[in-house]
């Protein structure tokens, strides 16, 4: 007679669940360890060794609408030990898009792709569902989301499923002129939409993005960065997943003078799946900086986040932050993350950081991991020896590696496109 094995909130205990050391199957004895808000240093290569306080969990960092409770950053702050500050002064700054009401605006918005079914519109402060799932996490999104008058709403009606791409181009008219944002997509039950938001020109720009996405539906959100030289910009991009549900985010990120985008999601209900995906190349003198956050805050949902990045030229610098959070209620969670970087010159550097905490012993599983190096010399040694150039050789090392995240993409023109920009990329230094 085979035993039936006890269930705790639909997930099995006893000897065939999961164990993972020191956990009770509340997770306390992990719990009050990442829980806490520690003093501690950070010492790395040309970083502050100051003592800093309050960055423990994820769940107890400040979120809020109102600026003033985000202080000017000055570097020593868990959020922004790795950010150049000082080049993102204007940014930062409380103050309103430069000719904000008028022709004169720096950045210009256009969306296409809107058919029967797909609600173009715009939202006030204040006005539902707008603020509904974006939650400030930092100062440049607190300062974007309270300068921006009327919010972009795209919204996808119930059972609508839109064949082709919705598209939002964002060009930026000039170098160092200030610009903020909002986008708000809402998908209804059961709809399905994949939205490009394709970011070019040059700008200081500051933009948010909030995904609302119901029970049952599906929704992709492709940000490429392809920004001029000159351009900075900052942002955050939220989304809420309802119970069924699917949601991928890719982010890619090739132009650009700073970029710092912060992206997260959380669980309306159980049963959804999200997937966060992440390709960027920085060149010389470019900063490129990539935060992730997700929070398990129920029970039965899976999530995914992959990131890589490759680096050439001097000065050239890249941050990944990945952060998941499993909390207490969150029992049956399956989630992963992992950031790989590829130096292809001396003088590029990047920094990777997972964090993963977890409050419950109850899961069907959890990991993280990431990797930082130069090119596989056995890849190498094996194609040369099939007779094919080094340089040669070094190009499809490369295309490899990118091609795990550009093969996520759903629209064949982005993925066309991409491994074009990857050939120009990669006749800069030669590989």
């Amino acid at each position: 007679m085979t035993e039936t094995p006890e269930k705790v909130a639909g997930v099995e205990v006893g000897e065939r669940r999961i164990s993972i050391p020191g956990f009770t199957e509340e997770g306390e004895n992990l719990a009050a360890e990442t829980n806490s808000a520690a003093d501690h240093t950070h010492g790395g290569l040309g970083e502050s060794k100051k003592v800093t306080s309050g960055a423990g969990s994820r769940a107890n960092r400040h979120i809020g609408f109102d600026v003033s409770g985000f202080p000017e950053p000055t570097g020593r702050e868990e959020e922004w030990r790795f950010t150049p500050l000082k080049k993102l002064a204007g940014v930062l700054s409380d103050i309103a898009t430069d000719g904000a009401g008028t022709d004169q605006e720096p950045v210009d918005y256009q969306v296409s792709g809107a058919v029967e079914g797909v609600e173009i519109s715009t939202l006030a402060l204040g006005q539902s569902p707008r603020g509904a799932v974006l939650q400030p996490a930092d100062r440049a999104a607190a300062v974007a989301y309270k300068n921006v008058d009327d919010a972009l709403h795209i919204k996808v009606t119930e059972g609508t499923e839109v064949a082709e791409p919705i598209r939002v181009d964002i060009t930026g008219k000039a170098a160092g002129v200030r610009a903020n944002s909002h986008l708000v997509v809402e998908a209804e039950p059961n709809a399905k939409a994949v939205i490009v938001l394709e970011h070019r020109g040059s700008a200081d720009y500051n933009g948010n993005v909030e995904v609302k996405i119901a029970d049952g539906a599906s929704v992709s959100v492709i940000s490429l960065q392809r920004w001029n030289d000159d351009a900075v910009h900052v942002g955050q991009h939220d989304a809420e997943v309802g119970k069924d549900a699917k949601y991928k985010h890719v982010a890619v990120t090739l132009g650009g003078s700073i970029v710092r985008l912060n992206t997260n999601f959380r669980y309306a209900a159980e049963g959804a799946r999200a997937e966060m995906y992440g390709l960027y190349f920085a060149d010389a003198g470019q900063h490129i900086e990539h935060r992730t956050f997700v929070d398990h805050n129920s029970p039965r949902n899976s999530s995914d986040v992959l990131y890589k990045g490759a680096l050439q030229g001097e000065t050239a610098r890249t941050v990944w932050v990945g952060d998941v959070l499993i909390r207490k209620e969150a029992e049956g969670t399956d989630s992963y993350e992992k950031n790989q970087n590829l130096v292809l010159t001396d003088g590029a550097r990047a920094d990777s950081v997972p964090n993963l905490e977890i409050e419950t012993g109850l899961i069907d599983g959890a990991g993280h991991a990431s990797s930082t190096g130069r090119f596989d010399d056995n890849h190498l040694f094996y194609l040369m020896s099939r007779g094919i150039p080094e340089d040669i050789a070094r190009q499809l090392v490369v295309r490899g590696f990118m091609n795990e995240i550009i093969q996520k993409i759903e629209v064949s023109s982005i993925r066309e496109s991409l491994a074009e920009d990857l050939e120009r990329e990669l006749r800069i230094s030669g590989h």
